[in-house]
């Protein structure tokens, strides 16, 4: 070890809790990169291999129906290399332990083959038997939620015929990892389940027998895909074809990608804003103790080190700091990476989801804070190399003494004595206040984020399920039934207030862009389910229009007042070019919405209905569930108390786990910066302060002064940061927005006040430790000083 090396462990010994300080900062933020590229990796490594070993299909298509002959036709279109028909209905469950009626989702197995895309995953129990009847497999989602094993029974209405079903297995499948009702957005696994059943048994209680109606197919290599769909919409049309669709429009699909591009997201805006607050920091530190070792550079360079060695020995002090933060930075990656690879398992179903860590980003983390901390030490080196010996054996030369600002303005006379010194100080160093504030800024900034985080999901579950859907439960028929099912609905037990609704799938195209989904018709002036504007308030339904959520119009990149295609994909299949009246505020997925009437008029079917939307009395619950579920016309039941628990299970959950974990980091971070200042002014000043107490001074005086500039500071930054803070929440909230699910940026009183007072806690604990360190201070130094 040369003398160096030995200079550098004793420098390291003298500020290690300043060099802790900023290797803390440092991890945070590399910390928050290893754990979401690992949770990437991990989550990209399930999905694929589940999608090539279980043969997940590359484009999909649903139809009225179609007989098996159509299948060849299917299968001989250029670019097909599979395909697979089944047969796929809604029916309603019976579970005897639930109050509300279930619903689910029964996908059909050949009788005599396996299958060739989509192929199940059994987790428990045995596949289907030929040789039995009323046998199913059930989805694992499905299963945990109600407690089902392999040998219990269900009660199913088949077409109106109540069958008593016995569960063969557990199964996953890869087009179900996210299990949500169709056209929904949010699962609710108590109430909705996906099920297989031989296709005889399905065939003889639908009247599908020789028939089917959903396609899935992959492509032969070098197809095109759009090809392939738009061939595919053309055989399927005179057999009421709902249009066909490629992977990425796949609902299952759409929300896992979606879950991977908001952690992409957070792994480049979180340890951006960290690793800047650590090049600062480390600038910080390393300007300092250049400033006070002077006199040890001049009499290197006198005993002829030469520059590059002395500038290497001062960024090695920097690269130490880099290694340690670096490995409490993979160590806690890796820690908050495991734990949420099993949050993920609560609303991702893969057949197994290991924590695959992302050792390409352990080198990333490695150079990302090695770029952090060179720039933050190359300002600091560039004085070393400038510094001749002669001039670094001189001290610094003293700042221009004049009065300061609060004397010239004559206000002075009302401050203390220390608080005078303290003022003065701060504006005989301008630029070195100015930084200063600054840091303290970033710390108040980095502690709007996270919070921002929670109040956005505090106002979707209280906008979503109270501003927009006030009420209870929606009910959808098995097939738009007329209008007259709703006074049917309104004599069921406890039922207040009724709406229909009319849901219809249609694609809308502006231009070359398309955009599969489902118009909502509903009544002029509705109540329970409302269209509210991007202004907050209640949309009226135009007579001759469309209104859509704000997140589509940038999809189909159209403003109010232009004209979109509305192709419909059931019934007769009209297309017609309809005005966007409105853009609506909404926060999960994507909308449109049309009068009733003017709905149903663009279908040409007369008033009919999907369902409707119901409030019902709290004391005639139990009645009401009860006789919904013997109303045969009803096939899905959506309980909005449910959804919105849903949403606090899953992407809430989800959210909140990452909001916690950065609140928990900036606040590491925040007091990192206010004690890491304190202890560079209390070196700065140690001389100062030192002559202080040898003039008679108390100590109380003393560290009065001290903290008086950090007061200031403080006060100074506290404003800037809360500015700070909340435009780097609206650029980060911005970047991880997905159609699936999206954050309003929500800046509330009580965010403001929390990161205030964390500062305002980080400032009195710092001026508390530097205050103790008074007592350290070399007061025969001061004495011998040459000024």
């Amino acid at each position: 070890m040369d003398l160096l090396d030995v200079k550098l462990l004793r420098d390291l010994r003298a500020l290690k809790s300043q060099a802790l300080a900023v290797a803390l900062v440092m991890a945070c933020g590399l910390a928050m990169m290893i754990m979401t590229r690992s949770l990437i990796r991990s989550l990209d490594t399930a999905r694929d291999g589940y999608y090539e070993k279980h043969h997940f299909a590359q484009v999909f298509a649903g139809l009225k129906r179609a007989p098996d002959s159509v299948r060849d036709r299917i299968a001989a279109l250029p670019g097909v290399a599979a395909v697979e028909t089944t047969v796929e209905v809604r029916v309603t469950l019976d579970l005897p332990h639930l109050l509300e009626p279930a619903s689910g989702l029964i996908n059909s197995i050949p009788d005599r083959r396996d299958l060739v895309l989509n192929q199940l995953f059994l987790r428990r129990g045995h596949f289907l038997d030929t040789a039995r009847r009323h046998e199913i497999l059930v989805s694992e989602a499905f299963a945990e939620a109600n407690t089902l094993e392999p040998g219990d029974r269900i009660a199913a209405i088949l077409n109106g015929s109540r069958l008593d079903l016995r569960v063969a297995g557990i199964v996953l499948a890869p087009q179900y990892v996210f299990e949500a009702p169709p056209g929904a957005a949010l699962p609710d696994n108590r109430t909705f389940g996906i099920f297989w059943m031989r296709n005889q048994e399905i065939a003889e209680a639908f009247n599908l027998e020789g028939a089917f109606n959903t396609v899935a197919l992959t492509l032969a290599p070098g197809a095109s895909a759009s090809q392939v769909i738009a061939d595919l919409d053309r055989l399927l049309e005179p057999y009421g074809g709902l249009g066909a669709y490629d992977r990425s429009e796949h609902p299952s699909d759409i929300r896992v990608s979606d879950e991977i591009r908001v952690l992409e997201g957070l792994s480049f805006g979180f340890p951006l804003v960290f690793l800047s607050v650590a090049a600062f920091m480390t600038h910080s530190v390393m300007s300092r103790q250049i400033a006070l070792q002077r006199e040890q550079i001049a009499i290197l360079k006198a005993f002829g080190f030469t520059h590059r060695t002395i500038a290497w020995h001062f960024v090695k002090f920097a690269l130490v700091i880099v290694v340690l933060g670096t490995v409490l930075g993979t160590t806690g990656g890796f820690l908050f990476g495991l734990q949420l690879v099993d949050m993920y398992h609560l609303f991702f179903r893969f057949p197994r989801l290991d924590f695959v860590p992302a050792t390409n980003a352990i080198l990333g983390a490695l150079l990302a804070s090695s770029a952090a901390a060179l720039v933050g030490v190359a300002g600091a080196v560039r004085k070393v190399v400038r510094l001749s010996p002669a001039e670094a054996m001189r001290p610094e030369p003293p700042a221009s003494y004049r009065p300061a600002l609060a004397e010239r303005l004559g206000i002075s006379r009302w401050f203390s004595v220390t608080l005078r010194m303290s003022l003065r100080n701060l504006e005989r160093k301008p630029w070195q206040a100015f930084f200063t504030t600054i840091a303290l800024a970033m710390a108040t900034g980095i502690l709007i984020i996270p919070n921002a985080f929670r109040d956005g999901i505090r106002h979707i579950l209280d906008f979503q399920w109270d501003v927009v859907q006030r009420q209870t439960v929606s009910v959808s028929l098995v097939e738009p039934g007329p209008l007259r099912v709703t006074h049917d609905f309104a004599q069921l037990p406890g039922v207040v207030h009724t709406e229909p609704f009319r849901s219809v799938a249609v694609e809308l195209q502006s231009g070359h862009v398309s955009r599969r989904l489902g118009i909502k018709g509903l009544v002029r002036g509705a109540q329970l389910n409302r269209v509210i504007g991007t202004d907050g308030k209640s949309l009226v339904l135009p007579a001759a229009g469309l209104i859509i959520s704000a997140a589509l119009g940038e999809s189909l990149d159209i403003r109010p007042g232009e004209k979109v295609t509305v192709n419909v994909l059931q019934g007769k299949r009209r297309s017609i070019d309809v005005t966007v009246a409105a853009f609506a505020e909404d926060f999960a997925g994507i909308a449109a919405y049309m009068e009733l009437g003017a709905l149903n008029r663009l279908l040409g079917e007369g008033d009919r209905i999907s369902g409707a939307y119901l409030t019902v009395k709290k004391r005639d619950w139990p009645a009401f569930l009860s006789e919904l579920k013997a109303t045969p016309q009803a096939s899905g039941v959506v309980i909005k108390e449910a959804m919105r628990q849903s949403f606090r299970d899953t992407t809430a959950e989800s959210i909140g786990m990452i909001q916690v974990l950065y609140s928990t980091f900036a606040t590491v971070v925040a007091f990192g910066i206010v004690y890491n200042s304190a202890r560079i002014a209390l070196s700065e000043r140690a001389r100062e302060l030192a002559t202080l107490r040898v003039l008679g001074f108390s100590q109380s005086d003393v560290g009065s002064v001290l903290v008086g500039e950090l007061v200031v500071l403080a006060a100074l930054a506290v404003p800037l940061g809360l500015w700070l803070g909340s435009g780097m929440a609206s650029t980060l909230i911005e970047s991880i927005n997905t159609e699936t699910v999206r954050l309003p940026l929500i800046l509330s009183a009580s965010n403001y006040a929390y990161a205030t007072l964390v500062i305002t806690l980080a400032t009195v604990v710092s001026a508390t430790i530097a205050c103790r360190k008074l007592n350290q201070l070399d007061l025969v130094g001061a004495l011998k000083a040459r000024e």
